[in-house]
């Protein structure tokens, strides 16, 4: 099986540092080159239905896109050590913060890299006061995420899981479009940040 990314990509980042954190390394990684628009023609948008990565290619020739599906995956394959929670309320508390990554940093991100800087312009019409906006969004719920993080080691508790990859991963692409937390305001959020960051697989 192989997984077609593009490395830098957060979503793609997070299935690294998932893959890693379970200590799967027998997995193939082929670059598609999404600045050239590569993902949206030809064998791979066939592929994929949305033509974004990551996708993975499982040897019978099955494709699944979407880091969560992907990562749903491997957790079936390789249960230890268990990321998605570990008994009922866990598991509902990491779907809950994975949700809430998704729509309040990997999604309002994304939307101010790419209608601030331009990069797909010509496959999109840029809205850069909208992609301010978004980024203006992402740093006021860095203080509702801090004051989360002021009672909690882990997003979800004392227990590290998918949710903090998801979460961490945004927030470090954040910092091409210059939002980052401010370690004064926000000393629980870095405290949180930097905890992550010396995490093996945070290298990956």
């Amino acid at each position: 099986m192989k997984i077609i990314e593009t490395a830098p990509a957060p979503n793609c980042r997070r299935v690294r540092i998932y893959l890693a954190e379970k200590g799967i390394d027998d997995i193939e990684f082929e670059q598609i080159d999404i600045m050239g628009g590569a993902n949206l023609e030809g064998e791979y948008r066939e592929k994929s239905f949305t033509g974004k990565v990551p996708l993975l290619q499982l040897d019978d020739g099955t494709c699944i896109s979407e880091s969560v599906a992907i990562k749903r995956y491997f957790e079936a394959l390789h249960p230890e050590p268990p990321l998605f929670g570990r008994n009922p309320r866990e598991i509902a508390l990491v779907e809950m913060w994975d949700r809430i990554a998704d729509y309040n940093m990997m999604l309002p991100v994304g939307m101010c890299f790419q209608h601030t800087t331009g990069v797909f312009k010509d496959r999109m019409t840029p809205f850069p006061e909208f992609g301010a906006n978004c980024g203006e969004q992402v740093q006021k719920f860095f203080t509702r995420l801090d004051a989360h993080l002021e009672h909690n080691e882990f997003l979800a508790g004392d227990y590290f899981s998918v949710a903090d990859i998801s979460m961490f991963c945004p927030m470090d692409f954040a910092k091409v479009v210059k939002i980052r937390p401010d370690k004064a305001a926000h000393p629980h959020l870095m405290r949180w940040y930097d905890t992550l960051k010396q995490r093996p697989a945070f290298s990956a």
